[in-house]
């Protein structure tokens, strides 16, 4: 695996959101770990005309998977995805708005 690859990004996304110090979990709530994920995703190199989407859809699943019922419309899909391409929004900015999805 060569540095940069997408199965880099993608093992660094995996290991970002399963991250403890001290055995405490850096990201506390499953928003704040799907905005993790989100956060680093959105850069994956072999997607670059579908990072935003793909990196989105990952979110959605991982709420999902974690029992939280989302219902996004497809613009707070769009917004989410401009927020976190701009590469200024923070990881519990990312949570705040993946929150807003959640029922």
């Amino acid at each position: 695996m060569t540095p940069g690859s997408p199965r880099g990004a993608l093992v660094a996304a995996v290991a970002r959101h399963r991250a403890e110090i001290f055995d405490t979990p850096v990201y506390a709530t499953p928003h704040a770990r799907a905005a993790a994920l989100l956060q680093l995703l959105i850069h994956v190199p072999a997607l670059e005309r579908s990072n935003a989407l793909f990196a989105s859809a990952v979110a959605y699943a991982y709420l999902v998977a974690s029992g939280i019922k989302v219902t996004p419309v497809p613009e707070q899909v769009r917004d989410l995805a401009l927020l976190v391409k701009r590469g200024e929004a923070s990881v519990e900015e990312i949570a705040d708005e993946l929150r807003r999805w959640s029922v």
